[in-house]
């Protein structure tokens, strides 16, 4: 165990390693470093470790660290990776771990780097040499953009874990469902010309509000017919988020881009819901034929639905002291059900410092951490 640094070198070490996901390849790094870095630390406390590479990333790659053989146990999964951060908006370095005011600031500290040191600080305690059930560690690439890293995972690992533990910042709670989230753009191309006669030009802004008419009849439907009221907003929503079209009021407009949000419920996969839209603008697709084009911005998330009654759940509200909860962020966890194990999302840090300028973490999340790790841990895997 010597090999392994203390709690606050790992944590530094981590935030010191870039690995900033991006759609755009000018700010994309691959995770490779941070992958490298936990794999040494897993290896030296006897785990066996591979990292294949994740196919549609650019050089980007998952960590999967075994202890024990065969199926059952525990899974503690999370990513490597963190968004890009607003430079000139941080009081420190977001690469360099800064202690202040009982808080650790960098890039990562919160979500999510910082969940695998105090994984690593939760296993030198405890007796690897008696475990009886196998411990997975699954460190994810590209869980910020298309969370390609955890589909690969899912599709092709022949690991069969019972619980898994997905190490987002929630607070310390157990967290057993979430909403999903889709981003569709709806782009109509018209015909451009001089606004003296509009029977020459095909206004798209015309179009564009027939459109807008039919989605927010969908957005009615969605609300009257979908339903769950654990959530806060019980209902799927949709925003309008973007619109955008024509350069003059002289000109008729030729093209006109709306960009909307969408977050389903449990139960409805996002396949549905992108044909839930081309189907209410069916009509006006044929009425104006190849103006109008639907696309997904970028790559969505499914809804994650665990169970508040699952025995995982009950083991793990009792051992953190607190009931679990949904919410309304996507995380990796819909992926890691597919596994076939029960799943919770549950990590230290709040979702409020995710992606925000001067991120941390309390340092009052530090031992209540390590501690229900070890528990968890000791539940699923030693006992």
């Amino acid at each position: 165990m010597s090999k392994l640094p203390d709690l606050k070198t790992s944590f530094s070490e981590l935030i010191a390693t870039p690995s900033i996901s991006s759609l755009e390849s000018a700010e994309d790094i691959s995770n490779k470093p941070v992958i490298d870095l936990l794999q040494s630390w897993f290896n030296d406390l006897g785990f066996e470790c591979t990292s294949p590479e994740v196919a549609n990333t650019r050089e980007k790659h998952n960590l999967i660290a075994r202890l024990g053989q065969g199926d059952g146990g525990l899974l503690l999964a999370g990513h490597t990776d963190t968004v890009p951060f607003d430079e000139g908006r941080w009081s420190h370095d977001p690469f360099t771990l800064t202690e202040r005011d009982n808080r650790w600031y960098g890039l990562g500290t919160c979500d999510m780097k910082g969940f695998f040191a105090l994984v690593l600080e939760a296993l030198k305690d405890l007796p690897i040499n008696e475990f009886k059930r196998p411990l997975t560690i699954f460190a994810s690439a590209d869980e910020e953009t298309t969370m390609n890293g955890a589909k690969a995972f899912a599709n092709s690992t022949e690991i069969k874990p019972d619980y898994a533990i997905i190490g987002e910042p929630t607070s310390l709670k157990p967290v057993y469902m979430h909403k999903g989230h889709l981003a569709q753009g709806i782009k109509i191309i018209g015909r451009s010309g001089h606004s003296s006669d509009p029977a020459k030009g095909l206004n798209s802004i015309e179009i564009m509000h027939l459109v807008i008419g039919q989605l927010l009849k969908l957005k009615q439907h969605l609300a009257e017919n979908y339903r769950e009221d654990a959530f806060s907003v019980p209902y799927p929503t949709m925003n309008f988020g973007s619109i955008h079209g024509g350069d003059a009021a002289n000109r008729i407009c030729g093209c006109c881009d709306l960009h909307i949000d969408l977050r389903p419920l449990p139960g409805m996969p996002l396949i549905e819901l992108e044909q839930m839209v081309i189907n209410y603008l069916e009509d006006i697709s044929k009425q104006y034929p190849g103006s109008v084009s639907i696309s997904t911005l970028y790559p969505g998330s499914e809804p994650f639905a665990g169970s508040a009654n699952d025995e995982w759940t009950k083991i793990v509200e009792q051992v953190a002291g607190k009931q679990a909860e949904v919410v309304n962020y996507a995380t990796e966890a819909p992926y890691i059900k597919q596994l076939g194990c029960q799943t919770l999302v549950l990590g230290p840090g709040s979702i409020e410092q995710a992606h925000q300028p001067d991120e941390f973490i309390g340092l009052e999340y530090m031992k209540p951490t390590v501690e229900l790790l070890k528990k968890l841990i000791y539940q699923a895997c030693i006992q």
